[in-house]
């Protein structure tokens, strides 16, 4: 069935997303209320500095001779470095302490979402873009911490110090300082909102580009083969600059915004400041104010502005990484269109006995890819499924391994319906050889460990040699630990399949199914697979899907497919005498390895 896209509106930022991060900071309690002191220690010691600095000014002018001005403020010049130094050293180990909970946070959400997109259904995985993807999750990684150290240690600190100054003005100097101070916040924050969401489109628009573009590059290199095949290598080329001209277009209207925000914010600090200086001025002038309250003023108005025009920076930043995460996140309210039921059990595998019974299946509402399928697999016994390219043959196994449900009927394993059990039991019971073996990008040896990675090195030679590639890995100079590249790329098809088959035969299931298993192997490497298969199926349950029959001949059964529907069934010799379906594909192979034997 088809599911709708998980998709997030340019112009919205979900800020519920922050809701997801609290837990994470509870997981260390300690950490941050220890983090939370250091940031108290900061800020007051910040706080202090203008006044120690006001009267070191004072004292310097209002000392007469050399030695006086020397002695008097020696002991506040002291106290000017250890406050100022204990002001960094408490900020330090506020970041260093709260580091730690940021890194873990990222740790667990990550973890949390490569563990939801393994849970996640075929049809997602088959629609998804694994460059665009990739990078969706990277930056909302990325943004998640930036969104834990900044936010938490510096929007609401900032805008706290903020109201301590406006506060220590008001009482010591005038309401007008006050008001200044206060009116220039508002003001700076209200166009940075203001400018910062009015971009935000840009950044989107920018992250978009970005993902389309890796997207492209790394599908296209993904496919390099196909590419050189075709000689497409400037349609790949000319398509992935298309691509990067939409990226560059996005970078420079990110970067005209954000040049408009940057002028716009620092015109209003430089209009407060200049403001502050000449009340001050006119203060000191009238003798109200000495000059050492100048020089406070000053400090004052400097501690104020530069952290704001931080916070400006972070909001800008922490709006920029929502848009990141905030993508991340959708993929976690993706749900699988496979679950688990809730009293879901484990399967319980007695004999290996598996039954179709009235399977109706369609990938879409408008299309039935299988009309009422039943038959049965006895324990211990081979059968073999033929048929037509689209007669729903590879939908059989993609159904009872349960990458899709049943739209109608049911599927047995041993009497239990396989809806009612965990997917974990039921994929432990079933091997699968594919017909496209795709390899992890390690050596031969731990791609075939992967059937079940606790196996020791004699299992998985022991796999090897069954699977016939033994004689093949000993002609390689490093063996079984020659690296078979991206997807397998370095291997030939044939190759490939004899590792596939390797690690299957490594698991050692109850279940076994083989997807054209031998579809790219030649003569010679088939019979003797066949032969190690036809040893190891005498303790298994065995589903073959093929299209080459002379493969099943010694099946128990073979059931013939055409449209959706089982329309012949029996041993080779039986439906050769019935002179139908499976007659006439067998005619027509075994006139097509002549013609082949005599080319």
């Amino acid at each position: 069935m088809p599911r709708p896209k998980s998709t997030v509106a340019l112009d919205e930022i979900h800020w519920g997303a922050l809701k997801t991060l609290f837990p994470y900071l509870l997981e260390f309690k300690r950490a941050v209320i220890l983090a939370l002191l250091c940031l108290v220690g900061a800020k007051l010691a910040g706080v202090g500095l203008p006044f120690i600095l006001k009267h070191i000014v004072d004292d310097l002018d209002a000392a007469g001779g050399a030695i006086q001005a020397i002695a008097l403020p020696l002991g506040l010049l002291l106290a000017y470095g250890a406050v100022r130094f204990s002001s960094t050293l408490f900020g330090e180990l506020r970041d260093t302490i709260f580091g730690r909970v940021t890194e873990r946070a990222q740790r667990r959400v990550g973890l949390e979402v490569f563990r939801h997109l393994h849970r996640l259904d075929m049809d997602f995985h088959l629609d998804r873009r694994t460059g665009g993807l990739s990078r969706d999750i990277e930056r909302g990684n990325s943004g998640i911490g930036f969104l834990m150290r900044f936010m938490v240690f510096n929007i609401v600190p900032t805008l706290v110090e903020i109201a301590m100054v406006a506060g220590i003005l008001w009482w010591n100097y005038s309401v007008a300082f006050a008001l200044l101070v206060l009116g220039a916040v508002i003001v700076y924050i209200g166009f940075s909102v203001v400018a910062t969401e009015w971009r935000t489109r840009f950044v989107r628009e920018l992250n978009q580009a970005e993902s389309q573009s890796s997207s492209r590059a790394v599908d296209s290199l993904l496919n390099y083969e196909t590419v050189k095949y075709f000689g497409n290598e400037n349609y790949e080329a000319g398509h992935y600059d298309r691509e990067l001209a939409f990226w560059e277009r996005a970078r420079r209207k990110n970067r005209l915004s954000l040049f408009g925000l940057n002028v716009g914010q620092a015109l209003i600090i430089a209009s407060a400041m200049c403001g502050a200086m000449v009340l001050a001025a006119v203060n000191v002038t009238q003798g109200v104010m000495t000059i050492g309250d100048f020089v406070l003023i000053n400090a004052f108005m400097m501690q104020i502005f530069i952290p704001l025009n931080f916070l400006g920076f972070v909001y800008r930043e922490m709006k920029g990484a929502l848009a990141n995460i905030e993508k991340m996140f959708s993929l976690l309210t993706v749900k699988p269109a496979v679950e688990d039921a809730e009293d879901a059990a484990e399967l319980q595998v007695l004999e290996g006995r598996i039954e179709f019974d009235a399977v109706r299946f369609g990938y879409r509402e408008n299309r039935e890819i299988l009309r009422g399928v039943s038959f049965t697999v006895e324990p211990q016994q081979k059968v073999a499924i033929v048929g037509a390219s689209g007669a729903g043959k590879s939908t059989l196994f993609k159904l009872l391994f349960r990458f899709y449900d049943v739209d109608g009927g049911r599927i047995l394993v041993d009497g239990q319906d396989i809806r009612s059990v965990s997917q974990d039991s039921l994929r432990r019971a079933v091997g699968v050889v594919p017909q496209d073996a795709v390899l992890f990008n390690q050596s031969i040896l731990e791609n075939v460990r992967y059937g079940r990675v606790d196996a020791s090195d004699e299992e998985v030679m022991e796999a090897i040699r069954h699977a016939q590639l033994y004689d093949f890995v000993q002609q390689l100079p490093e063996g079984v630990d020659t690296m078979v590249g991206e997807r397998g790329l370095k291997l030939s098809g044939g190759e490939k399949q004899r590792v596939a088959i390797a690690r299957a035969l490594l698991k050692r299931p109850p279940i076994m199914v083989f997807d054209e298993a031998t579809s790219s192997l030649d003569s010679r490497s088939e019979q003797g697979i066949l032969q190690s298969l036809r040893e190891i199926a005498r303790e298994q349950t065995t589903l073959v899907i093929a299209h080459r029959l002379s493969t099943v001949v010694d099946a128990d059964v073979i059931l013939v497919m055409e449209q959706g529907r089982i329309v012949e069934q029996g041993s080779h010799g039986e439906l050769l005498e019935q002179n139908g379906h499976y007659a006439t594909l067998w005619r027509l192979q075994q006139q097509e390895r002549r013609q082949e034997a005599a080319a």
